[in-house]
């Protein structure tokens, strides 16, 4: 097995013990991270939203497989069954993530989901009629940003 494919194997297997510590540990410190809901995090950010993502969530699982890698780059499917608290909704979304290392570690991390069908189970009629939207995807992307902002500065209070 490849090291990068073993890394790649260790960040979601970290993911399905929730632990985040892990997870950050397997990022460079320069690493991006982007999907639907978080189009543009950098360096720490990445790791603190897994952070977040895995405090707030009981229920959460997580499958993987199809897990693939090289020493420039990797790929690996994934996918995740938990309630989103706004709406007390139950989602199941299915991910290709694709991968970029640097010095042994991730340096960049790219999940790509449907948006329509993520904020259809998500949101339910809303995101059944405006799944589609800019407008819709736009405004869960800045609640999103708001919500991790807020973590990271109560985070640096205690």
């Amino acid at each position: 097995m490849h090291p990068n494919q073993a890394l790649i194997e260790r960040f979601y297997t970290a993911f399905q013990q929730k632990d985040f510590r892990t997870m950050q540990a397997c990022y460079h410190p320069d690493v991006r991270f982007s999907d639907p809901v978080f189009p543009k995090l950098k360096g720490e950010e990445a790791g603190l939203m897994w952070e977040m993502l895995l405090t707030r969530s009981a229920d959460l699982t997580i499958t993987f497989g199809n897990v693939q890698a090289d020493y420039r780059s990797g790929s690996c499917d994934w996918e995740a069954t938990y309630t989103f608290s706004a709406t007390g909704r139950t989602v199941h979304n299915v991910i290709h993530a694709e991968f970029l290392f640097k010095n042994d570690l991730i340096s960049r991390h790219d999940d790509r989901f449907s948006f329509y069908e993520w904020s259809s189970q998500a949101l339910g009629l809303t995101g059944k009629l405006l799944g589609w939207s800019r407008f819709l995807e736009k405004k869960i992307q800045r609640k999103a940003a708001d919500g991790l902002r807020n973590f990271i500065q109560k985070k640096a209070k205690n």
